[in-house]
């Protein structure tokens, strides 16, 4: 089933993060083997997950890559685990098309790509060929320097226009159109204005036709919004409130997923959203 297809009948899908890196910035190291990982899947599936998105490659600020190999043997077993006893949509969290395609015969049917399928020549055909859904994130630079002094003359217009550029560059190559999802990448490549510019224009970027996910759990930019008012949420799990509150603005504006590491929090927080918006539950 489509992640489009999905949110149809469920309403805004929250999708939970299965890091299985020694050095992500929220919870490196705590699930870098494959049973700690396949633990934590069930943990998030029990806590009311909709998708599981897993990722073998750090793309923190600063981050280094990891060879091909490596990010392979870390996600592949996982996919298989998790999928071989849950039925939901896996999605893999990667640059390298040739990591998506093991993923794919694991059992992923989702690529996030922070690159927005332009790592490589061939990633359009790639995600074309494996039918799945495709998300593309929007990054100035790269993961290594992209906080080191991004610019934008009009962080909303370029965004805006280089997502959809990539979607449909991506439906010319052959992936359905209801299969392209969309995200502002939020902390990559952007200052904290950047940041709270594009949050601000959710509903602006939801309206070109493809659906769109918010990815802003635990990320630094809260912490230097706290800052600014003279609280110290340094450590990425002391974020919750305002992860939260981010995600819900975003729902309202129209994304259609959000990506969070703290699902059974956003779960009821969208469960009393959904009974103060609507007349009834789904």
């Amino acid at each position: 089933m489509s992640l489009s297809r999905l949110h149809a009948e469920k309403g805004p899908l929250i999708m939970g993060v299965v890091n299985v890196t020694p050095d992500s910035f929220s919870d490196g190291g705590r699930f870098l083997d494959v049973a700690a990982a396949v633990r934590h899947a069930r943990e998030l599936i029990a806590a009311g997950a909709d998708v599981l998105d897993i990722g073998g490659e750090s793309t923190r600020p600063g981050a280094q890559p990891v060879t091909l190999g490596e990010e392979i043997d870390r996600t592949v077993p996982v996919i298989q685990a998790i999928t071989a006893e849950w039925d939901g949509p896996v999605s893999i969290d990667t640059l390298k098309p040739e990591v998506a395609e093991e993923a794919f015969k694991a059992g992923a049917g989702v690529w996030n790509d922070v690159t927005a399928l332009g790592h490589e020549v061939w990633s359009l055909e790639v995600a074309a060929r494996l039918g799945g859904d495709v998300i593309l994130m929007h990054m100035q630079g790269e993961p290594r320097t992209m906080q080191s002094n991004p610019y934008y003359e009009d962080v909303v217009a370029e965004v805006e226009s280089y997502l959809v550029d990539r979607a449909e560059l991506a439906a010319r190559a052959g992936v359905p159109r209801d299969r392209i999802w969309i995200d502002p990448g939020i902390g990559f490549g952007k200052t904290l204005d950047h940041n709270l510019a594009l949050i601000r224009a959710t509903q602006r970027l939801a309206s070109h036709g493809f659906p769109l996910l918010m990815a802003a759990s635990r990320k630094r930019f809260i912490a230097a919004l706290e800052e600014r008012e003279g609280a110290d949420v340094s450590d990425a799990e002391h974020r919750l409130g305002a992860s939260i509150a981010v995600h819900l603005h975003a729902v309202a504006g129209g994304a259609k997923m959000v990506r969070v590491h703290d699902v059974a929090e956003m779960r009821q927080a969208l469960r009393v959203w959904k009974a103060l918006s609507c007349t009834s539950l789904r």
